[in-house]
């Protein structure tokens, strides 16, 4: 089965590895997990592991020249090549270990398509690189965001590398974001394609590089798609010398959290 996805395009590649990679991370929920440690408390499972060769699996088979690079094996063919597939097979280790089913498998092509699997509702986001749908039960329907349930997901994980001038824990803490949101915290970039589904009004986080990050590419792909509002926590572009990343469902909901939003230089 494999093989036949040679002839597929991106986004049937790409839904076709998040799929696989959700499989592996759904079979193997609730069981005893051999961890691998990666240092400052952060570590991989035995899950994360088989989940991202299943993903690697599906795209050798359908795009043998592309490079790839990896959560867990890194990077493999050029870093620098026209064509970069960002597999992050278990978004949400901590979660997945603890027992928690808030998780996402995130497959990305550089610049192109993209699919956010979720393993337990089986829901896969994804996108052509310009239109966002979501496949459910055999059918696809087109994603359609919007800011109605006032639910912001805040990252607070680690690393912090805007600490001195922004911190998510401030922006939670300003009067107006109380009187507009309800904060939420899920600490997987799940939270993204709620977003572009109209299941979360936006998601803050900080960080650098995201977009060519194996973490965010995907959400971050996904959420443009749909048309959502996408920049840094500084209101520049998304780039890889960018701050952190605000995506929201309009641009109404995204000038309410920059004017929360207080960078001190």
């Amino acid at each position: 089965m494999i093989n036949s996805y040679a002839s597929s395009n991106d986004a049937e590649v790409a839904i076709a590895g998040a799929r696989a990679g959700a499989e592996v991370v759904r079979n193997m929920y609730g069981q005893r997990l051999t961890r691998i440690d990666k240092g400052v408390g952060d570590f991989a499972t035995a899950a994360d592991v088989e989940a991202e060769k299943m993903i690697l699996r599906v795209i050798r088979a359908a795009r043998p020249g592309d490079a790839v690079l990896g959560e867990e094996g890194g990077q493999q063919g050029a870093a620098d090549a026209v064509r970069q597939w960002l597999v992050d097979p278990l978004c949400g280790t901590l979660n997945y270990a603890a027992g928690n089913m808030l998780v996402a498998v995130n497959v990305a092509l550089r610049n192109g398509a993209a699919a956010v699997a979720d393993p337990f509702s089986r829901e896969v986001f994804f996108t052509d690189g310009e239109t966002a749908w979501v496949r459910h039960d055999g059918g696809d329907e087109q994603l359609a965001p919007t800011p109605a349930t006032q639910l912001v997901d805040v990252n607070l994980d680690p690393p912090f590398p805007s600490a001195s001038g922004f911190r998510a824990v401030d922006l939670l803490a300003h009067p107006e974001f109380g009187e507009r949101f309800r904060p939420r915290v899920v600490s997987t970039t799940l939270a993204l394609a709620w977003v572009a589904a109209g299941k979360r009004a936006a998601y803050v986080t900080d960080g650098g590089g995201l977009s060519g990050s194996v973490h965010f590419a995907a959400g971050i792909a996904l959420c443009r798609a749909a048309g959502c509002v996408v920049t840094g926590i500084d209101g520049a572009p998304i780039g890889q010398a960018g701050r952190g990343l605000v995506a929201a469902a309009d641009a109404e909901t995204h000038g309410l959290l920059m004017s929360m939003i207080r960078i001190r230089s």
